[in-house]
């Protein structure tokens, strides 16, 4: 038998075949095909569905042709060729493929393996799906709802501040494990403060107007003092590597029930002042103007004092006695009252004035004694002599 031509340099290859006497012939295909084989007649049909077939012929050797090869046809062995072939007539669709196996008996089946917990369980769902679907519709086709959400996102955007807590959320997430970069802790900041002087006035008066704006920018400006200081010593915004001893915090309960008396304060100060427009303006608020440069005033030269006298601006290397620490040993704590005090003079709420400061000196002694333990043990003498000549802590001649 005499092969004339190779087909191709592939071990496997779709094609036809046809045998006629002793001969074998060969002929790839476009298009799939599958065989019936009845008494060595090869017929090929058309498929309408995918199959995939694979013809593997050899002599012995497995079939690969090179080279034009010529032999004595009595000399070869029989061929023997194997068709392998897997065919699919599943559906694709997969929900085709799920309403197949859906009839009346499995759902009877189903039904009928139900426990008593089961059925009251998937009742409340249902109930509370039911409740929600008829609260939904009827808030949508009510005209009241829909009055009253044009006039509210006229007047105070919720959704915005909604959006602001949530993304300020994320972002503090991301500073916990160190991930966060300055646009992001920014956005921690302006999502607190947002919550601090833009939304209680807000929720209480349906609009902003006046101080609320103010304070909304000066909380900004006294906060990041620290943050301009690091900028004007080093050249960037970053803390630098120091001894973590100096980081004096006091324990997680503390801190959050102190970030909670100073939400609550500013929402009480909201609900406790007047209305937004009844607060006069003009030259009855030039005290409040003179308070609020005396807080910024007083807030960074006191954390420019001590940078100066500071290693990383973290680590103090002297006892500081210039500037605001002539007239008490904690400014910093001091200035951040006395801000949270003008906020609440501007909006004409003194109960809620007397509040925040009994919430501020609570947490400010604690955190105070233990940062004085820490410098009498540094410093020793020096810092006892200062202590007994400057002898208040926060309020200058009352404590």
């Amino acid at each position: 038998m005499e092969v004339a031509k190779a087909l191709s340099h592939s071990k496997a290859v779709s094609f036809g075949f046809s045998i006629v006497s002793n001969s074998v012939s060969l002929r790839p295909f476009n298009k799939h095909f599958h065989a019936d084989i009845l008494n060595n007649d090869c017929r090929f049909h058309r498929r309408p569905i995918h199959i995939g077939s694979q013809l593997n012929c050899y002599y012995g050797k497995q079939f690969s042709l090179l080279k034009p090869t010529r032999k004595r046809a009595d000399l070869l062995p029989t061929p023997r060729c194997s068709v392998a072939g897997s065919s699919s007539t599943e559906p694709h669709n997969p929900i085709e493929m799920h309403l197949r196996g859906f009839s009346a008996e499995s759902v009877k089946a189903a039904l009928l393996q139900l426990t008593p917990i089961d059925i009251v369980k998937w009742s409340g769902i249902l109930s509370i799906i039911a409740a929600a679907t008829k609260w939904t519709v009827n808030t949508l086709f009510s005209p009241f709802f829909w009055m009253y959400f044009s006039w509210s996102w006229l007047f105070w955007p919720w959704f915005v501040a909604v959006l602001i807590a949530f993304y300020g959320l994320h972002c503090f997430g991301k500073h916990l494990h160190g991930e966060a970069n300055m646009f992001e802790q920014l956005a921690i900041v302006t999502s607190a403060f947002t919550w601090l002087t833009l939304v209680p006035p807000g929720f209480f008066n349906g609009y902003l107007e006046g101080w609320p704006f103010v304070f909304f920018f000066v909380y900004h400006y006294f906060f990041f003092f620290n943050v301009s200081v690091r900028k004007r010593l080093y050249g960037d915004y970053f803390t630098r590597p120091h001894d973590p001893k100096w980081d004096v915090n006091l324990p997680m309960t503390s801190r959050l029930v102190f970030s909670a008396g100073i939400m609550v304060a500013h929402w009480l100060a909201a609900f406790e002042g007047p209305e937004l427009h009844r607060i006069p303006g003009g030259w009855n608020n030039l005290g409040i103007w003179g308070l609020i440069l005396t807080t910024l005033l007083m807030q960074y030269n006191a954390t420019l004092y001590l940078a100066k006298y500071s290693e990383n601006v973290v680590v103090p290397t002297a006892v500081v006695q210039f500037g605001p620490y002539r007239w008490v040993r904690h400014p910093i704590y001091s200035s951040t009252m006395l801000l949270f005090v003008t906020n609440f003079l501007a909006l004409r709420a003194p109960l809620s004035l007397l509040f925040v400061v009994a919430v501020c000196l609570l947490y400010y002694r604690q955190k105070a004694k233990l940062e004085e333990a820490l410098m009498v043990e540094t410093f020793g003498e020096s810092y006892t002599q200062y202590a007994s000549k400057v002898k208040y802590k926060f309020i200058p001649f009352i404590y």
